[in-house]
């Protein structure tokens, strides 16, 4: 597929097919990790692939809620493979941990941005295009509470050594089933307002 053809379907699936994701497929889009950025080489990624019928209805019973208040039909155990998308903190200490070589005086560097999140989400970037290139689709679901994250990490059964920044659900999309617009959906911006130039 093209690459613009990649960019032009990215988007968030809520909607699949009652199909399953061959394994090989799934395995070249698992090998989108050995291409992702992290800090300083640090490799604080982290996957869990979640293909079990019974783990899959358990996260889409603690995150489902939401979705369905806003009138999605269910959706998520309907995706047949979720991806914990992970991240190993520790990683990045354990990498900069010896930061004198670095910065004269610092023990380790005072990390102004979070990589180990920034890097999380260039792999789940890559992750999304490396399935629709495969011409299937994904979606992402998460929490903003942390008692529901720690029930999905438990349901993966993730060390306590990884945080969850959440799960890409992989599928068949169902182009056939018309879901809502929600109520609080908001217009892409042009592009004028969100880049300046500076020549």
């Amino acid at each position: 597929m093209d690459f613009a053809d990649v960019l032009r379907k990215r988007q968030m699936m809520r909607s699949y097919k009652d199909q399953p994701v061959a394994d090989e497929v799934l395995q070249r889009i698992l090998q989108a990790l050995r291409r992702a950025p992290s800090a300083g080489f640090s490799q604080g990624h982290r996957l869990v692939v979640v293909t079990d019928p019974k783990l899959r209805q358990q996260a889409a019973d603690i995150a489902e809620g939401r979705y369905v208040d806003l009138g999605f039909p269910r959706w998520i155990a309907s995706a047949p493979v979720h991806i914990y998308l992970c991240t190993r903190e520790q990683s990045y200490h354990e990498r900069y941990g010896g930061a004198e070589e670095v910065r004269p005086g610092y023990t380790e560097i005072p990390w102004p941005v979070p990589f180990w999140w920034f890097d999380c989400g260039a792999l789940f970037m890559l992750l999304q295009l490396a399935a629709l290139n495969e011409g299937l689709a994904t979606g992402f679901f998460s929490s903003v509470y942390t008692d529901e994250l720690a029930e999905l990490a438990e349901v993966a059964g993730l060390p306590d050594d990884l945080a969850l920044a959440g799960v890409i659900t992989v599928g068949h999309p169902d182009h056939d089933r018309v879901l809502p617009v929600p109520p609080n959906a908001a217009t892409r911006l042009p592009n004028d307002q969100l880049i300046e130039w500076r020549v």
